[in-house]
């Protein structure tokens, strides 16, 4: 199996995060394994389609949902695709193969009302760990970025003078996002306590924990959760919400839809796109109550 060169080929020349990649890992080995255990098969640069039908059967007996299959299936294919690509396979056994069908996934995102109370209203502690919570979940909103690019901020990205956050998305893609004044408030009261931390271990990074490490991904998560579970009955809150919530706000208030996508690191519209449902909601609203005709019966 040419995994080590499949993968050296996402992290060097496609520029994919650690995250996708030990993702893309993970699906092939997967794959690998349930070949060996159930077929005594262990060459799965050779595999036909019989055995990936398999193995997607075997994934839904498992109540695994159609999306998350076809993100394995897609692995798979990037692999097979990278197998043609250095003469070492022939023929794709998935090029013709057919997603599965999948439900259109809405996600609601947090209300402007909601949004205010989990700014305004809840006290946080006036300690490193409260003025860092509130920073976070402030940056989040404000900006609209993602929870990785969040956790890999640099003291360096934030220029208080350009009044800017420099971004990496993804495929190491930079962008920058225009500061509000209040973000650079909170950036200040946030690197005071920070200053107070006993030891600092990973120094150049900007959100820490107590203990001076680089925060990680599901401490983020369970601090939204933590804050969001008081001012909102919503099931799902996460930070990806609050992204949403960033792109549907300024798309009410009528920013134009290839900035937002600007802000966002989006490469195309069509991703920009799924934000436009609630501002199209909102439209209608003031359409209806704006125009002449609109409470005629």
């Amino acid at each position: 199996m040419l995994l080590s060169e499949f993968i050296s080929y996402l992290s060097l020349e496609k520029n994919y995060s650690k995250h996708t990649v030990k993702a893309y890992e993970n699906d092939i080995l997967e794959f690998s394994h349930f070949c060996n255990v159930q077929y005594d098969f262990d060459d799965i640069d050779n595999v036909d389609y019989s055995l990936i039908r398999f193995w997607i059967v075997n994934l839904s007996e498992r109540e695994m949902n159609n999306r998350s299959i076809n993100r394995k299936i897609s692995s798979l294919k990037s692999y097979f695709k990278f197998l043609q690509k250095i003469g070492s396979l022939d023929v794709n056994p998935l090029v013709k193969h057919k997603a599965l069908k999948t439900s259109k996934k809405i996600e609601i995102p947090f209300s402007e009302l909601e949004m205010q109370n989990v700014l305004s209203i809840i006290e946080y502690a006036n300690d490193f760990e409260g003025i860092r919570d509130e920073l976070l979940i402030h940056v989040l909103y404000a900006t609209g970025m993602r929870r990785a690019e969040l956790l890999e901020l640099k003291l360096s990205d934030v220029d208080f003078e350009t009044m800017t956050i420099k971004v990496l998305g993804k495929r190491n893609k930079e962008r920058f996002i225009p500061m509000l004044s209040e973000t650079k408030k909170k950036f200040e009261s946030y690197f005071l306590k920070r200053m107070e931390l006993i030891e600092i271990k990973d120094a150049s990074y900007i959100f820490l924990t107590q203990s001076g490490n680089k925060m990680y991904e599901t401490l983020v998560y369970r601090l939204i959760n933590k804050y969001f579970r008081v001012v909102s009955s919503k099931v799902k809150t996460s930070p990806h919400i609050l992204r949403h919530t960033f792109a549907t706000h300024l798309l009410n208030k009528g920013a134009d839809l290839n900035a937002v996508k600007e802000l966002l690191g989006h490469s195309s519209l069509a991703s920009t796109q799924v934000y436009t449902h609630n501002s199209i909601a909102e439209l209608k609203k003031v359409h209806s109550k704006a125009h002449p005709r609109g409470n005629k019966l």
